[in-house]
């Protein structure tokens, strides 16, 4: 990863998981340079994974279409969220621990 601003996506997703000690967290950065944040919500009547609710997150504010996103911890499953929408968007999943991420194909 050699984008600054992706390494500053995987930043704020980590420290998001630390905060929260959900099972995921992602970061998202729209085409405008604007960046949101959330984690994964399992409750009994609402199950999302990190890349849906950061998705919903930055929906509901109104962006038009995704650059990056960084999955950090468990991996999400529905990377198909994400790519429906945007499907030139580049997306990272990283462990929170390790010192690289990795880039998915969708």
């Amino acid at each position: 990863m050699t984008n600054p601003e992706d390494v500053k996506l995987v930043t704020l997703a980590t420290n998001t998981l630390a905060r929260s000690g959900a099972a995921q967290a992602a970061a998202l950065r729209d085409t405008t340079g604007r960046t949101y944040v959330a984690i994964s919500v399992t409750s009994p009547s609402l199950n999302l994974d990190a890349f849906e609710a950061v998705l919903t997150v930055a929906l509901a504010s109104g962006i038009s279409g995704v650059e990056s996103v960084v999955a950090i911890g468990a991996q999400p499953g529905n990377v198909k969220a994400i790519k429906d929408f945007a499907p030139t968007a580049t997306l990272f999943g990283a462990n929170p621990w390790a010192s690289a991420a990795v880039r998915h194909s969708g």
